[in-house]
Protein backbone atom coordinates (compact mmCIF):
# COMPACT_ATOMS: atom_id res chain seq x y z
CA UNK A 1 0.00 0.00 0.00
CA UNK A 2 1.12 3.58 -0.51
CA UNK A 3 2.40 5.65 2.44
CA UNK A 4 -0.08 8.08 4.00
CA UNK A 5 1.30 11.15 5.74
CA UNK A 6 -1.23 13.90 5.12
CA UNK A 7 -4.56 14.00 3.31
CA UNK A 8 -5.78 17.40 2.11
CA UNK A 9 -9.16 17.07 0.44
CA UNK A 10 -12.79 18.08 0.24
CA UNK A 11 -15.35 16.01 2.13
CA UNK A 12 -18.74 14.35 1.68
CA UNK A 13 -21.21 14.58 4.60
CA UNK A 14 -23.05 11.27 5.12
CA UNK A 15 -25.48 12.24 7.85
CA UNK A 16 -26.47 8.69 8.82
CA UNK A 17 -25.65 6.61 11.87
CA UNK A 18 -25.24 2.83 12.23
CA UNK A 19 -24.20 2.41 8.59
CA UNK A 20 -23.42 -1.28 8.19
CA UNK A 21 -21.13 -3.06 5.73
CA UNK A 22 -24.09 -4.37 3.71
CA UNK A 23 -25.17 -0.78 3.11
CA UNK A 24 -21.62 0.22 2.23
CA UNK A 25 -21.28 -2.62 -0.31
CA UNK A 26 -24.40 -4.77 -0.82
CA UNK A 27 -23.91 -8.55 -0.89
CA UNK A 28 -24.66 -8.75 -4.64
CA UNK A 29 -21.18 -7.29 -5.18
CA UNK A 30 -19.37 -9.97 -3.19
CA UNK A 31 -19.22 -12.36 -6.15
CA UNK A 32 -16.22 -10.55 -7.61
CA UNK A 33 -12.92 -12.37 -7.18
CA UNK A 34 -10.59 -9.40 -7.63
CA UNK A 35 -10.07 -6.55 -5.19
CA UNK A 36 -10.77 -3.74 -7.67
CA UNK A 37 -13.99 -2.40 -9.13
CA UNK A 38 -15.96 -2.23 -5.90
CA UNK A 39 -16.27 1.57 -6.01
CA UNK A 40 -19.11 1.21 -8.49
CA UNK A 41 -21.08 -0.73 -5.89
CA UNK A 42 -20.41 1.67 -3.00
CA UNK A 43 -23.75 2.53 -1.37
CA UNK A 44 -25.33 1.23 -4.61
CA UNK A 45 -28.83 0.88 -3.18
CA UNK A 46 -28.80 4.39 -1.74
CA UNK A 47 -27.35 5.76 -4.97
CA UNK A 48 -30.58 4.78 -6.73
CA UNK A 49 -31.97 7.95 -5.10
CA UNK A 50 -30.91 10.91 -7.31
CA UNK A 51 -30.71 13.13 -4.22
CA UNK A 52 -28.30 10.85 -2.36
CA UNK A 53 -25.21 12.79 -1.35
CA UNK A 54 -22.80 10.86 -3.62
CA UNK A 55 -24.99 11.71 -6.60
CA UNK A 56 -24.68 15.44 -5.98
CA UNK A 57 -22.30 17.15 -8.38
CA UNK A 58 -21.06 19.53 -5.69
CA UNK A 59 -19.41 16.65 -3.81
CA UNK A 60 -17.81 14.99 -6.83
CA UNK A 61 -14.11 14.32 -6.31
CA UNK A 62 -14.20 14.60 -2.51
CA UNK A 63 -11.78 12.17 -0.85
CA UNK A 64 -12.90 12.28 2.79
CA UNK A 65 -16.18 10.79 4.02
CA UNK A 66 -17.69 12.32 7.17
CA UNK A 67 -20.26 9.97 8.70
CA UNK A 68 -22.43 9.53 11.76
CA UNK A 69 -21.61 7.25 14.69
CA UNK A 70 -21.19 3.47 14.56
CA UNK A 71 -19.90 3.36 10.99
CA UNK A 72 -19.01 -0.03 9.51
CA UNK A 73 -21.07 -2.32 11.73
CA UNK A 74 -22.36 -5.71 10.58
CA UNK A 75 -20.43 -8.44 8.79
CA UNK A 76 -16.65 -8.33 8.70
CA UNK A 77 -16.39 -8.15 4.90
CA UNK A 78 -13.17 -6.54 3.71
CA UNK A 79 -15.06 -5.42 0.61
CA UNK A 80 -16.49 -2.41 2.49
CA UNK A 81 -13.13 -0.60 2.89
CA UNK A 82 -12.14 -1.78 -0.61
CA UNK A 83 -15.26 -0.12 -2.03
CA UNK A 84 -14.63 3.14 -0.19
CA UNK A 85 -11.02 3.27 -1.33
CA UNK A 86 -11.82 2.19 -4.89
CA UNK A 87 -14.39 4.99 -5.10
CA UNK A 88 -11.69 7.50 -4.18
CA UNK A 89 -11.97 7.99 -0.42
CA UNK A 90 -8.69 8.24 1.49
CA UNK A 91 -10.14 8.77 4.97
CA UNK A 92 -13.40 8.34 6.88
CA UNK A 93 -14.27 10.50 9.88
CA UNK A 94 -16.85 9.29 12.42
CA UNK A 95 -17.49 9.44 16.17
CA UNK A 96 -17.23 5.63 16.33
CA UNK A 97 -16.26 2.72 14.10
CA UNK A 98 -16.89 -0.99 14.34
CA UNK A 99 -13.58 -2.56 15.38
CA UNK A 100 -13.28 -5.07 12.52
CA UNK A 101 -14.15 -2.43 9.94
CA UNK A 102 -11.54 -0.08 11.40
CA UNK A 103 -8.86 -2.77 11.31
CA UNK A 104 -9.74 -3.68 7.72
CA UNK A 105 -9.40 -0.02 6.73
CA UNK A 106 -5.96 0.30 8.28
CA UNK A 107 -4.71 -2.82 6.47
CA UNK A 108 -5.19 -1.09 3.10
CA UNK A 109 -4.23 2.48 4.06
CA UNK A 110 -7.75 3.91 4.32
CA UNK A 111 -7.55 6.16 7.40
CA UNK A 112 -10.44 5.85 9.90
CA UNK A 113 -10.45 8.95 12.13
CA UNK A 114 -12.44 8.96 15.36
CA UNK A 115 -13.46 12.40 16.63
CA UNK A 116 -15.98 13.53 19.27
CA UNK A 117 -19.57 13.57 18.04
CA UNK A 118 -19.97 17.33 18.36
CA UNK A 119 -16.82 17.91 16.28
CA UNK A 120 -18.01 15.52 13.57
CA UNK A 121 -21.39 17.29 13.48
CA UNK A 122 -19.66 20.65 13.15
CA UNK A 123 -17.54 19.40 10.25
CA UNK A 124 -20.57 17.78 8.62
CA UNK A 125 -22.61 21.00 8.78
CA UNK A 126 -19.70 23.07 7.46
CA UNK A 127 -19.03 20.89 4.40
CA UNK A 128 -22.75 20.53 3.69
CA UNK A 129 -22.99 24.34 3.58
CA UNK A 130 -19.76 24.79 1.62
CA UNK A 131 -18.51 21.73 -0.31
CA UNK A 132 -15.36 23.62 -1.39
CA UNK A 133 -13.94 23.51 2.15
CA UNK A 134 -10.79 21.43 2.52
CA UNK A 135 -10.01 19.24 5.49
CA UNK A 136 -6.54 18.13 6.52
CA UNK A 137 -6.03 14.69 8.04
CA UNK A 138 -2.47 14.76 9.34
CA UNK A 139 -1.35 11.21 10.15
CA UNK A 140 2.14 12.34 11.17
CA UNK A 141 0.82 14.74 13.84
CA UNK A 142 -2.42 12.82 14.49
CA UNK A 143 -4.63 15.85 13.93
CA UNK A 144 -7.63 16.87 11.82
CA UNK A 145 -7.83 20.48 10.73
CA UNK A 146 -10.49 22.53 9.02
CA UNK A 147 -8.72 25.87 8.57
CA UNK A 148 -11.85 27.74 7.46
CA UNK A 149 -13.37 27.12 10.91
CA UNK A 150 -10.11 27.36 12.89
CA UNK A 151 -10.76 23.74 13.85
CA UNK A 152 -7.76 21.70 14.97
CA UNK A 153 -8.54 18.40 16.71
CA UNK A 154 -6.25 15.55 17.77
CA UNK A 155 -7.24 11.96 17.06
CA UNK A 156 -5.98 8.73 18.56
CA UNK A 157 -3.65 6.52 16.55
CA UNK A 158 -1.28 4.06 18.21
CA UNK A 159 2.41 4.24 17.32
CA UNK A 160 2.52 0.91 15.47
CA UNK A 161 -0.44 1.77 13.25
CA UNK A 162 0.93 5.24 12.58
CA UNK A 163 4.26 3.68 11.56
CA UNK A 164 2.48 1.32 9.16
CA UNK A 165 0.56 4.17 7.53
CA UNK A 166 3.53 6.52 7.27
CA UNK A 167 5.68 3.82 5.64
CA UNK A 168 2.97 2.13 3.56
CA UNK A 169 3.35 -1.22 5.30
CA UNK A 170 0.55 -3.74 4.89
CA UNK A 171 0.83 -7.21 6.49
CA UNK A 172 3.09 -8.45 3.69
CA UNK A 173 5.25 -5.35 3.92
CA UNK A 174 5.69 -5.88 7.66
CA UNK A 175 6.86 -9.45 7.00
CA UNK A 176 9.22 -8.37 4.22
CA UNK A 177 10.82 -5.87 6.60
CA UNK A 178 12.23 -8.92 8.44
CA UNK A 179 13.53 -10.65 5.30
CA UNK A 180 17.13 -10.81 6.58
CA UNK A 181 16.11 -12.41 9.88
CA UNK A 182 13.80 -14.86 8.11
CA UNK A 183 16.60 -15.81 5.71
CA UNK A 184 19.05 -16.32 8.57
CA UNK A 185 16.56 -18.55 10.40
CA UNK A 186 15.86 -20.61 7.27
CA UNK A 187 19.60 -21.10 6.70
CA UNK A 188 20.13 -22.62 10.14
CA UNK A 189 16.98 -24.74 10.33
CA UNK A 190 17.47 -28.49 10.67
CA UNK A 191 17.31 -30.26 7.30
CA UNK A 192 14.56 -32.63 8.46
CA UNK A 193 12.11 -29.78 9.09
CA UNK A 194 9.43 -29.05 6.45
CA UNK A 195 10.29 -26.50 3.77
CA UNK A 196 8.47 -24.63 1.06
CA UNK A 197 10.09 -25.16 -2.31
CA UNK A 198 11.64 -22.02 -3.77
CA UNK A 199 9.94 -20.63 -6.88
CA UNK A 200 13.04 -18.64 -7.88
Amino acid sequence: MKPVREIVARAVPLDRSDVDTDQIIPSDWLKRVERTGFGEGLFSEWREDPDFVLNQERFRGAAILVAGPNFGTGSSREHAPWALQDYGFEAVISPRFADIFRNNCLKIGLVPVTLPGEVVERIMRAVADDPTLELVVDVADRRVMLPALDLDEPFELDDHTQHRLLHGLDDIGLTEAHEAEIGAYEARRDAWMPRIASTA
